[in-house]
């Protein structure tokens, strides 16, 4: 039986040449599909189009930019997810949704394989098998530039030799991914991790440096989910498209970093991701002024191995699921509005309102119209105090 090969497709050089090579290594059919999560670049009418010239049999364009938003993003968004700290996920978001249509386009189109683009040093080849193993276990992998040891030189020689519709002399020195959530810069001059980065690398944000008047807007939240922007009310993909746009003419979102993969090296990346870091700015105080402080701390726990989870490829885990049912449950009163100052490369909220704040101003000021009864405060330290004052007691006695 002939195979029938669903192959992610982005129009690009290796995944072109993948095609003809596909159906030829495996004698198969392939059916290409390439997937809209907001990367911009060429029209996908013909991504579609070079797809059919190179080959496959079928080829689909799928327009996910709002399911990303709001299923993949938005939750990304109220785990404050940053990666060590700091990375938003900008490609660890997008691979579980693209196997999930992969996965589907191949139970339309009668596939027997899935295949992707990806080398064996990075993370996203986990990102891809793992998915595809826990929603289409029956479905075989091919991975050509792993599998078959397949180079950058080889396939430039092989889409030379059949003509096939690309450029594929062009070489850009860097290895770019992009996505509604942000975008991914490495390889070239970075790979040598004292080289600063330079301007032209940069495209979705501006100059932080450049002389500019700030802008300031009100954000408006419901269950930790953007609802309106300065009173216009906004769907998800709306919310991340204006915050990209507004935060990225401020400078914000650079950010430069040695990162610990997944396969176990360290590799040095530069991201733009103005929308999220913006986002998650205001959603983390709007949580810091409606969330429990017990329930906070226990949430900054999960949502650091929440990040971890989606990083390491492991969305569609048993534990992922679970995390995701405490966060929904954590976020039911983080509805309110933040004011934010977006100038100088930088997000900084000057404003909270909520009618679910837990902040009481009648507790909190030291004014007159103080309510803290401060007489219990002492028995309250005494209490809170005793077993550190009693261990210090039995170690000078037995020291």
């Amino acid at each position: 039986m002939t195979e029938r090969v669903v192959l992610a497709y982005s129009g690009g050089l290796d995944t072109s040449v993948a095609i003809p090579y596909l159906a030829e290594k495996m004698d198969a059919e392939v059916i290409a599909v390439a997937i809209d999560v907001g990367q911009g670049g060429e029209d996908l009418d013909v991504i579609r189009q070079r797809a059919l010239d190179c080959g496959a049999i079928e080829s689909e364009v799928i327009d996910a930019r709002e399911e990303f938003a709001a299923e993949y993003c938005i939750p990304a968004l109220r785990a404050n997810a940053l990666y060590m700290d700091r990375y938003p996920l900008v490609s660890a978001l997008s691979r579980p949704l693209i196997v999930k249509h992969l996965v589907e386009a191949a139970r339309r189109h009668g596939g027997t394989v899935v295949s992707h683009g990806c080398t064996g040093k990075g993370n996203d080849q986990v990102r891809f098998e793992v998915g595809f193993g826990a929603l289409a276990p029956d479905l075989k992998v091919v991975a050509p530039a792993r599998d078959f040891a397949w180079s950058r030189e080889k396939a430039i020689a092989y889409g030379e030799e059949r003509n096939l519709p690309i450029d594929v002399t062009r070489k850009s020195p860097y290895s770019l991914d992009a996505n509604l959530w942000g975008k991914a810069i490495e390889t070239g001059f970075l790979e040598d991790i004292w080289n600063a980065p330079i301007e032209d690398l940069y495209s979705y944000t501006a100059d932080p440096s450049a002389p500019r008047d700030p802008d300031e807007l009100i954000v408006v939240f419901e269950s930790g989910v953007p609802v309106a922007i300065d009173g216009e009310t906004v769907t998800p993909l709306q919310a991340i498209e204006a915050m990209n746009r507004r935060a990225g003419a401020q400078g914000i979102g650079r950010l430069d970093m040695v990162e610990d993969r997944l396969v176990g090296i360290k590799s040095r990346e530069v991201y733009e991701v103005p929308g999220a870091i913006a986002l998650i700015a205001a959603h983390q105080e709007l949580e810091n002024v409606t969330v429990e402080r017990d329930l906070a701390r226990f949430k900054r726990g999960v949502d650091q191995r929440w990040s971890e989870l989606v990083y390491d490829g492991l969305w569609f885990s048993p534990l992922k699921r679970a995390l995701d049912t405490f966060i929904a449950d954590a976020q039911r009163h983080v509805s309110g509005e933040i004011r934010l100052n977006l100038h100088g490369g930088r997000a900084v909220v000057t404003g909270r309102r909520s009618a679910a704040s837990l902040y009481d101003y009648g507790l909190a000021t030291y004014d007159e119209g103080d309510q803290f009864d401060q007489s219990l405060a002492r028995g309250f330290v005494e209490l809170w105090g005793l077993p550190s004052r009693q261990a210090a007691v039995r170690d000078s006695r037995l020291a």
